[in-house]
């Protein structure tokens, strides 16, 4: 028997009795029996032996901590850790989803981007009688099968015709009409397959093309000389098979005449009588000229009209002609988050700051507030933005007004950015402000606070932009920092 084991043997002997088994006055030994020699433990002996308690049971799968805290308890802590494990997969897949959501949206937007570039590179390229450049532009917009197909079809056919590629030309019309029954561009590709086939068997070369020099003179002429005479005549342009810049000079022209017979053809364009690009045209000349026929005219085009296209060409006219009160009452009334944000965007663009500042009060959608946002700095109104900068409750569009003072130049609000840096405890709206004043590459500015910043990160930051700057100030700041 060890020392030690004989040593927990007397003290449990002493405990039994009621004797402590330490003491500062230890009592005699009692007479203790002759203790026969324990046999040794095995090595792997079970605590039982040496308690007298029986082994406890298995613990249940939930492991100790559940024995111990009762089945009930430990039954209700699963469920709540299930449920708040399942609530953040929740959220989780909720931010997969609105992050796919908008990468679709961006890309989308993209896309929809690059067909109009083609398009319109197509257009330009046909001006320069570049035809099979614009044959290739337009291939890439019919490939997209977007909504501008179907006119990219019918100035392919075009495009070919003039290369006289006649059977070409024939196939890319009859795929307009399979693919696109109820195209707007059908009435011209009736009358361009007309042509097609007069002239079947002949070839044209496009030089020939240089005609249209001499019709667009004659146009001009007859329109100066007598108005009246020029507008069938510019009607009957419109509505036959002649290039794009003809066409669009015609109705230019035609948007000059003041006369009603002039006007009842252009509006009847605007409304969507001819093909798209017509009325994207007609829309554009309407605000071009103003005045308050025409913008009644759009503002009629605008409520009847289901395409975006058209409505924000219309909002771009409103833009041009400086009618505030349409744009606003757009803003105001629109369901469509992004011609709402369009017309927030045109509303800026117009100088309309008192407008935007009257809507930002009663508007709930983040996205749209960062839209007035920016059309608050567009419009030069750095008083409202300044105001929004230190009041606004959510910190993201808290930040953006920041930074859209930065943007507006040091001149303008550099002061109101300093004033508001030594009223600020929040570190990022700290950087905020440091980082608005980096866009106005105001560096003295920034050595200014940086001297009296007691926040080590805060000012971490400063000297990390003030690095960047390549201003003297921000050098010597630098140096003076090395120096110490």
């Amino acid at each position: 028997m060890t020392r030690t084991y004989r040593f927990i043997m007397i003290a449990s002997v002493f405990a039994m009795v009621g004797i402590p088994a330490f003491s500062q006055t230890p009592p005699p030994p009692p007479q203790l029996p002759v203790i026969a020699p324990v046999p040794p433990l095995p090595p792997t002996a079970p605590l039982a032996i040496l308690t007298g308690i029986a082994p406890m049971p298995p613990l249940p799968p939930g492991g100790a901590l559940f024995a111990l805290a009762g089945a009930g308890e430990g039954q209700d802590q699963d469920e709540a850790r299930r449920q708040a494990d399942e609530a953040r997969r929740q959220a989780d897949e909720a931010r997969r989803k609105a992050d796919e959501d908008r990468r679709q949206a961006d890309e989308a937007r993209r896309e929809l981007e690059r067909v109009d570039r083609n398009y319109s590179r197509g257009q330009s390229f046909l001006d320069k009688k570049n035809y099979d450049a614009a044959i290739e532009s337009f291939n890439q917009v019919i490939e997209n099968k977007g909504t501008r197909a179907d006119g990219a079809l019918y100035w392919r056919a075009y495009a070919q015709n003039r290369l006289g590629k006649r059977n070409e030309a024939l196939a890319s019309l009859n795929e307009l009409q399979k693919n696109y029954p109820k195209s707007r561009w059908l009435d011209d590709a009736k009358a361009l397959e007309v042509e097609v086939r007069q002239k079947a068997g002949q070839q044209v070369s496009p030089d020939s093309t240089n005609d249209e020099d001499l019709k667009l003179m004659a146009l001009q002429g007859l329109a100066e000389t007598d108005p009246e005479r020029a507008v069938p005549t510019l009607e009957k342009v419109l509505h036959s098979n002649n290039s794009p810049r003809l066409k669009e000079r015609a109705l230019y022209i035609l948007a000059e005449f003041h006369s009603a017979k002039a006007r009842e053809v252009l509006a009847s364009i605007a409304k969507g009588a001819s093909n798209p690009d017509l009325q994207l045209k007609a829309i554009e000349y309407l605000g071009v000229y103003g005045g308050r026929e025409n913008l009644g005219l759009l503002v009629d085009v605008y409520k009847s009209s289901s395409d975006s296209h058209i409505k924000r060409a219309i909002l771009n006219s409103f833009m041009v002609a400086g009618s505030r009160d349409n744009l606003l009452a757009v803003a105001k009334t629109e369901t469509n988050p992004d011609l709402k944000i369009a017309a927030i965007q045109q509303l800026g663009n117009a100088g309309g700051s008192a407008d935007l500042a009257q809507l930002y009060s009663g508007e709930q959608s983040t996205q749209v507030k960062r839209a007035i946002i920016n059309g608050l700095m567009v419009a030069g109104n750095s008083d409202k933005l300044y105001e929004l900068a230190k009041s606004e409750k959510d910190p993201s569009l808290r930040r953006f007004a920041i930074n859209q003072l930065g943007v507006m130049g040091g001149s303008r609000t550099g002061q109101m950015l300093t004033g508001m840096y030594a009223q600020e405890t929040d570190p990022e709206n700290k950087r905020a402000i440091v980082n608005a004043l980096f866009i106005q590459n105001n560096a003295a500015a920034i050595v200014a606070l940086a001297r009296k910043e007691t926040d080590y990160n805060v000012k971490k930051f400063m000297v990390n932009q003030l690095s960047i700057m390549h201003s003297k100030d921000a050098t010597d700041y630098l140096m003076e920092i090395l120096n110490k």
